[in-house]
């Protein structure tokens, strides 16, 4: 008869399972069973595989042919040869789909992983692209190399014409007064001490 036992860490939220004490519960890993079949489907897929397939059946057919010892386990229609292909065949498909299906899931996670690093280059691009453009608007309002380069010339050029304003001053009131034109030059000595 069948027993009701309660699922591993389930409370009374979790429904019971019926099991059945006769028989014993196959539980097999997912993703152990998934990676041999990826295995083999690669293996499948190899010049190796053919080159063995192809020495075993031309073996297989040789020695059921010649009947070396008096060996004949499979005479000329090859039938139990046949058998073998449908068995690998029937086996082969569905761990070559199982293959295929764990390949799909990882390229959909890779999918989703470069679209969402996409949108994330995407918006820092544009976050670079706003601070660009409020650099280059800030920028504008500071005053560049050329524009402080043409207003210290244009300080000097007033300074220099203050000066030579200044000496031709000094000089119009030498020849108005005579006693202050004959000053005489300090002594290097007096200005090295």
């Amino acid at each position: 008869m069948a027993e009701r036992h309660h699922i591993k860490g389930g409370g009374l939220d979790t429904p019971m399972e019926l099991k059945s004490r006769f028989l014993p519960s196959l539980t097999s890993d997912p993703d152990l069973f998934g990676r041999f079949a990826e295995r083999f489907a690669r293996y499948m897929g190899t010049a190796n595989f053919l080159l063995y397939m192809t020495i075993f059946v031309v073996v297989w057919i040789a020695l059921n042919v010649v009947g070396l010892f008096g060996l004949r386990w499979d005479p000329y229609p090859f039938i139990l040869l046949n058998l073998f292909f449908s068995t690998q065949a029937s086996y082969a498909a569905p761990l070559i789909l199982l293959a295929q299906n764990r390949q799909d899931d990882r390229d959909r996670v890779q999918i989703e992983q470069d679209r969402s690093r996409n949108e994330r280059n995407l918006a820092d691009t544009e976050y670079l692209t706003r601070e660009v453009a409020a650099l280059r608007i800030s920028l504008r309002e500071v005053a560049t190399r050329d524009f402080v380069r043409s207003e210290l010339r244009g300080l000097l050029e007033d300074l220099v014409a203050l000066q030579n304003d200044a000496d031709a001053e000094e000089a119009g009131e030498a020849h108005h007064n005579p006693a202050t034109s004959t000053k005489t030059p300090p002594s290097p000595r007096s200005t090295n001490s």
